[in-house]
């Protein structure tokens, strides 16, 4: 739901973090459209098969052993400490041939321990068998494998109530599997987040998890263990918030163009503004297929689904462009289809006992017939169908508007104007009002840990509960310059409120996952 008119901001954040643009389009207003303790290892289950080898090496197969008996007498508690908790874990001895290199091994043995990368196991692996800095080993050389889980991890939803005050911040799909998103997920802990919101699929409709679904056939994996991924935002005391662009998949549209928008005058694929990017959100079968891959991941032990892009196209030639509906039902208008979307979606996630959240456009505050025409938008009958509402407010993307000529740098009046609109026309539905906030430069010259302060502050002097970071590459250092001083100024003399956030906690860190053997 980001606009088209950030492509600026986008391409530097792609220059500097090899981070795709298309990230900050999600999360563009209306405006600018019209816009990872030690575990405590056991002796393994005796059920447990070791693998026999790295695969294609033909070597002696991998013997399976308690890792306390493994660990050499050089290796200091501390060279461990990356292994996340979990009720069980071992190592195996895996004996090397000619060619191995830890990176390799590495890899492969991946899935099979508890830890999260490639480059997280090769540390594990060097302090455990106390190797140098070479990536090459000696053929016949026995090599522990630490962190061996003797069967999946499965995750469980950490349930908490719709008004939970989350504070969050965004990682791609790309990110959070990575070594640095690891550190970030760490570092926004440290200052005082306790959520991360990360893609499952993006509005290219790249899905970033092993997913199977007749739609989608054989993508690029990111994140390749979902559960163990959750499991460590858990151990963390995180709540894990998995983003599903929903409508705009230009993956889809270009392997089945028959799922996607139709125009009139060709009765081809319909192209917003020359670009083939939109499903038809009448479509039953693009329908099923969002919300088979939301399930599976609530799941898969996501504490919070949320949907972006849950609208049809704002822009390019409206007139052209026919949907399924408009034969079905043809007294339906656009937002009748997003709030029947809506209703399914609610039925069918909410008893997995997620929370269930909706991005919406900024500008939808205002009520403006035109833009609920052509997004479908209904915010008021939105509200009935989700538990929390996160309109994204970023200050800079509503240029035009209020008379402001530089919006970025009026974050107080432009979040308080839009938090005010949003609390009074949900009024009485009880959904929590949780906006995304800006937290990068684009289109201000006051991008500052001030200027993050001010976006917390008066979105909660407004009505909101929580907030959600926006960055497209994943850049967070003003918001963890301005955490600190936020816990350090909450609750200042005579003040018998908070002024930036309760500081609302999950319940004590706990190991959630279990550990089931393979059905």
């Amino acid at each position: 739901m980001r606009r088209s008119s950030v492509l600026t901001m986008a391409a530097v954040s792609c220059f500097l973090c090899g981070i795709s643009a298309i990230y900050l389009d999600s999360h563009r207003s209306l405006a600018l459209a019209a816009q990872e303790q030690n575990a405590k290892p056991t002796t393994p289950s005796a059920t447990v098969q070791p693998i026999a080898t790295v695969a294609g090496s033909g070597s002696a197969p991998a013997q399976l052993i308690p890792a306390s008996a493994t660990v050499p007498a050089t290796a200091k508690p501390a060279d461990l400490n990356s292994l996340p908790r979990t009720p069980s874990t071992s190592t195996e001895i895996y004996t090397t041939r000619r060619g191995d290199t830890l990176p390799a091994i590495a890899h492969h043995y991946l899935q099979q321990t508890a830890y999260l990368t490639s480059s997280e196991l090769c540390q594990a692996i060097r302090a455990a068998n106390d190797l140098g800095s070479s990536n090459i080993l000696k053929s016949g050389q026995p090599i522990t494998i630490p962190g061996i889980l003797p069967a999946p991890i499965v995750e469980h939803t950490v349930p908490v109530p719709k008004d939970f005050e989350v504070r969050a911040i965004y990682l791609t799909g790309v990110m959070a599997a990575s070594d640095h998103g690891i550190r970030i997920i760490k570092r926004w802990r440290e200052v005082g987040g306790n959520a991360v919101v990360f893609d499952i699929k993006d509005s290219d409709g790249s899905v970033n998890i092993p997913f199977e679904h007749p739609l989608l056939g054989e993508h690029k994996v990111y994140i390749h263990n979902l559960p163990k991924f959750v499991h460590f935002v858990h151990e963390q005391n995180m709540h894990a918030i998995a983003r599903i662009a929903i409508f705009r998949d230009q993956r889809l549209v270009t392997e089945h163009p028959e799922l996607a928008v139709e125009s009139r005058k060709s009765r081809a694929p319909w192209r917003e503004n020359g670009k083939l990017v939109w499903t038809d959100s009448s479509n039953p079968n693009v329908q099923d297929y969002n919300l088979a891959l939301a399930k599976f991941v609530a799941q898969s032990g996501a504490d919070e689904i949320q949907f972006d892009y849950v609208r049809f196209p704002a822009e390019g030639d409206q007139k052209d462009a026919r949907f399924l509906f408009q034969t079905g039902h043809p007294q339906w208008q656009r937002s009748d289809v997003i709030t029947d979307f809506l209703r399914k979606a609610y039925a069918q996630l909410h008893p997995t006992g997620v929370l269930f959240s909706l991005d919406v456009f900024g500008v939808m505050a205002w009520q403006r017939p035109v833009d609920l025409s052509h997004t479908g938008q209904d915010i008021v009958n939105m509200a009935k169908y989700c538990d929390v509402l996160s309109p994204m407010i970023y200050p800079s993307h509503f240029f035009g508007m209020d008379n402001i000529p530089h919006p970025g740098d009026a974050p107080e009046h432009f979040i308080g104007e839009s938090m005010e609109r949003f609390e009074t026309i949900t009024k009485g539905s009880g959904v929590t009002i949780r906006p995304w906030l800006q937290a990068f430069h684009w289109r201000t010259k006051t991008y500052s840990p001030e200027y993050i302060k001010i976006q917390v502050a008066t979105a909660r002097g407004k009505g909101g509960i929580g907030f959600l970071f926006w960055n497209a590459a994943n850049d967070y250092s003003k918001p963890y310059a301005a955490m600190p001083e936020m816990r350090a100024e909450n609750l200042k003399e005579g003040s018998k409120e908070a002024k930036y956030f309760r500081g609302d906690e999950l319940p004590g860190t706990t190991v959630r996952a279990a550990l089931t053997p393979n059905n």
